[in-house]
């Protein structure tokens, strides 16, 4: 498993499958969120705080869909993007202007880790989704809306049969 993400992350080798279709209905046998290349951008705290909104969240959108046979859904994701507050330049992980930015790809990987499809999927969101910008827990509301959000849009990406 961490060699075929090692692999894909480096660029793939052979991966034919694209879009979710291969799921067509049925189910998945684990989720995962990898934030590694995230984290190798300078990610930290917020790295691991949105790994573990999106698999809460990933796990609320597919709870009719996880356990017993089937794939496993690896969500990777690559950025977040967080304007500083509404109406700001930006913070240092990119972005500006009044939207936020989750941008990842959702892997469903067979019994041996081979990628079996692939769908990337960019999150925006207003930066105004954590309420008020002078509320000291407004980002951690952000980052918590994006993921949400990211679910509940690759949930609706997956064919339901």
């Amino acid at each position: 498993m961490a060699l075929t993400l090692a692999v894909l992350l480096a660029g793939g080798i052979g991966l034919r499958a694209e879009g979710l279709a291969a799921l067509a209905g049925g189910r998945v046998s684990a989720i995962r969120v990898d934030v590694r290349p995230f984290l190798a951008k300078g990610g930290g705290a917020e790295a691991e705080a949105l790994q573990a909104d999106l698999l809460a969240a990933l796990r609320r959108s597919f709870s009719d869909r996880l356990g017993g046979q089937g794939p496993a859904l690896v969500v990777v994701v690559r950025s977040l993007s967080l304007t500083a507050y509404v109406g700001s330049e930006g913070r240092r992980f990119g972005g500006g202007g009044q939207t936020d930015y989750l941008d990842g790809e959702a892997l469903l990987l067979g019994p041996r880790g081979e990628v079996i499809a692939r769908h990337p999927q960019l999150s925006a969101l207003p930066a105004s989704s954590g309420g008020a910008w002078y509320d000291p827990e407004s980002e951690r509301r952000r980052v918590t809306a994006i993921a949400e959000h990211y679910a509940q849009w690759l949930r609706r990406a997956l064919p339901d049969g």
